[in-house]
């Protein structure tokens, strides 16, 4: 089972995003999150590189070269938007002024580890980026991925293998096939995937999780 696209992910998560929320969008399925404001709120999108006030993705042949986003995709301006050196950029993050971190992730922990730069294969070298950054100066972060690896294997695991990005910061996951929180008492699955079953979810978690009492199907 497939689940959900990634536009529907990005989508969702933009869903919880609160009004006047400054919100870093990291690489991959995060920066979808752009595309998507939800009706009467303003959230104002960061992104690493140095733009505060990121807007949607522009129509297929009409971006400018000059404006793009961490992960060197086109994209569009909101008014009010700000361009800016990195460096500033990265006095914001570390300063705690980013009120949420949208980030990608290899693997995610029961206790919210979360090891999103590197799998120790020599074929796909390392990318930290600003991933350290933004798990240590971001007020809350949020992970937005694909629930397994391309061969079935589980992102969301006991103990991440692959080296940490920042331990027990991850405070929310959204995949494919749910949403889930990570909680002191462990990983609760509050939304799935609209078809799956709670014990097909498990099957497809390195991790013991708990359904939420008023757990509900994924809304998009």
């Amino acid at each position: 089972m497939t689940g959900l696209s990634r536009e529907d992910i990005a989508r969702r998560a933009a869903a919880d995003l609160w009004d006047g929320a400054v919100v870093n969008l990291g690489i991959g399925v995060p920066s979808l999150v752009a595309n998507y404001v939800p009706a009467g709120r303003e959230i104002v999108y960061h992104s690493e590189n140095g733009v505060l006030g990121v807007g949607p993705s522009p129509e297929a042949g009409k971006g400018d070269p000059d404006l793009i986003n961490a992960s060197k995709q086109l994209i569009t301006l909101m008014p009010g938007a700000s361009i800016f050196h990195h460096t500033d950029s990265f006095v914001m993050i570390r300063g705690g002024h980013i009120d949420l971190a949208l980030l990608g992730a290899m693997q995610v922990s029961v206790e919210g580890d979360l090891a999103n730069w590197s799998t120790g294969d020599e074929k796909m070298p390392p990318a930290v980026g600003g991933a350290m950054d933004l798990a240590a100066g971001a007020r809350g972060v949020y992970v937005l991925m694909e629930h397994t690896t391309k061969d079935g294997s589980p992102k969301i695991v006991e103990r991440c293998t692959y080296p940490l990005t920042a331990k027990r910061v991850v405070k929310r996951l959204y995949t494919n096939l749910a949403v889930i929180d990570v909680t002191p008492s462990g990983l609760v699955a509050r939304e799935l995937a609209p078809g799956l079953s709670f014990a097909e979810l498990q099957g497809k978690t390195g991790a013991k999780l708990d359904l939420a009492n008023d757990w509900k199907p994924v809304s998009v």
